[in-house]
């Protein structure tokens, strides 16, 4: 039995139905749970002396609202969790969904990992998942006046605004945005040996 094929059985032992899908891909196995199992599936995976996944490693968050062209039907946002178990040498993928698109909350993992303080900052940041139980959630990549969250796929690329100093005013100020969106074409060169290649 391979160490993955281990792993995968001792999670559907342990967790049973709060294992809502367990999928293998390049080698990783990704776990998925339910919002409301995502708090005690994660006091599990670090306690359990059959898993022991001391580490968080990462917390990212993810909107899928363009996964595969459209094709995912579900819901829209994802803080996906990477796991390290240090005493078995098992790296796990931990994806929960937020049941409303609307206002995306899943529970903060602050209190079993403590490394996912910035984790959970960057991804409310980024990708505006609040993560219910975090005591100091706010902004850390982007200004404090920042109004959306850039790693939405429906926030526009230049954003909403700029910043500039403004020299009669002595302070920085917020405008519209005067960038003109473009679209770039690649130039294709068809010259014989171009800087020296051989086609």
């Amino acid at each position: 039995m391979s160490t993955l094929e281990k792993l995968k059985t001792t999670l559907q032992n342990v967790l049973g139905t709060r294992a809502e899908q367990l999928v293998e891909a390049l080698d990783e196995l990704t776990l998925t749970v339910k919002a409301s199992d995502y708090l005690e599936v994660a006091h599990t995976l670090r306690d359990h002396p059959e898993l022991k996944f001391e580490q968080l490693m990462d917390v990212a968050g993810l909107d899928y609202s363009a996964y595969g062209d459209g094709a995912h039907d579900g819901p829209r946002y994802a803080a996906v969790s990477h796991l390290l178990s240090l005493t078995h040498n098992w790296r796990l993928r931990v994806r929960v969904f937020a049941p409303e698109d609307d206002l995306p909350v899943v529970a903060s993992l602050i209190d079993v990992w403590s490394s996912a303080n910035w984790f959970e900052r960057e991804a409310f940041d980024l990708v505006g998942i609040v993560f219910e139980g975090h005591p100091d959630l706010r902004r850390i990549l982007t200004d404090y006046g920042f109004i959306g969250h850039p790693f939405r796929k429906d926030f526009p690329t230049s954003g909403y605004v700029e910043m500039r100093y403004d020299p009669e005013q002595k302070r920085v100020i917020y405008q519209p945005v005067t960038i003109e969106p473009r679209e770039i074409t690649p130039r294709i060169i068809r010259e014989e040996h171009y800087a020296g290649l051989k086609h």
